[in-house]
């Protein structure tokens, strides 16, 4: 009994110390517990008061028409972007140009408006049709962790014309994008997204990324701690507003080309300050 003890005793040692000699596993970052709110005055803001051409302190353009890695039948172009009466609106039109069946703008805040967290608010009635996709949305200004999906997206309003009234809130990553069928988003129906305005908005803090339309919150994406292939959104972004015709979301179900000339009218862009409090 004494030897069978003795040798039990010798099992659990040399158990025991096999234990202290595996490797600890390494724990994730961890991410700064702190409660964010947002100033009540815009510190980037355009009511598109002033009729004529967007202003160019506040917009660029992006331009061209290859398709933009979506398969896209637009030429992006300056001209397709006017303000009349406080509204922007932003028009695809059936016109060749180049070797595009069709025209429209991608306006840009790059360079003039990059932004590092913030709440963004922009109130926009969205064009009707099938073919169309437009978008409210940001992109990183550095494209620091990467080309795309790596260095981020997120997508403050997508609609597709030939899915009437559902609008779309989404973000990509390298972990988590559409390519992988691991992308994040949500959408809600809004029965008059095309007939009225309403708001869209995305709370961009340390902690997470709050998409709402009308101020109900649709979609929340948390920071887990785990890098930018998770998480690249902690660099600058600026904003874009479009219309894209056709492509590989727009264009799934085809391209009405009766539905142009279509427009999307915004009534105004609103960013607001990030404020920390420990």
């Amino acid at each position: 009994m004494k030897k069978l003890l003795i040798a039990i005793i010798g099992i659990v040692a040399i158990s025991c110390s096999q234990k202290k000699d595996l490797p600890v596993p390494a724990k994730p970052p961890v991410v700064p517990r702190s409660s964010y709110s947002f100033e009540s005055t815009a510190v980037w803001v355009d009511e598109f008061d002033v009729p004529g051409k967007p202003d160019v302190n506040k917009w660029g353009y992006d331009l061209g028409g290859h398709g933009w890695g979506n398969n896209e039948l637009q030429n992006y172009t300056s001209d397709n972007a006017n303000i009349e009466n406080g509204i922007l609106t932003i028009t695809a039109k059936k016109e060749s140009l180049d070797n595009n069946s069709y025209t429209s703008s991608r306006m840009v805040t790059k360079g003039k408006g990059d932004f590092l967290y913030g709440r963004f608010e922009i109130s926009a009635k969205l064009p009707t049709g099938k073919g169309t996709w437009p978008a409210i949305w940001m992109l990183p200004t550095d494209w620091t962790y990467g080309n795309w999906p790596n260095s981020g997206e997120i997508d403050i309003m997508e609609h597709v014309g030939y899915d009437q009234n559902k609008v779309h809130i989404t973000v990509h990553t390298g972990s988590f994008n559409h390519s992988i069928n691991t992308q994040k988003g949500n959408f809600l129906l809004v029965p008059t997204a095309s007939t009225e305005f309403h708001k869209y908005r995305v709370d961009w803090t340390p902690l997470s990324i709050k998409g709402y339309i009308d101020d109900n919150l649709v979609f929340n994406f948390d920071n887990n701690g785990q890098g930018f292939m998770g998480w690249p959104f902690d660099k600058r972004f600026h904003l874009l507003l479009n219309i894209a015709v056709g492509g590989n979301w727009g264009g799934a179900q085809g391209v009405e080309p009766l539905a142009f000339p279509a427009s999307m009218e915004v009534d105004y862009v609103r960013v607001f300050k990030l404020v920390e409090s420990k």
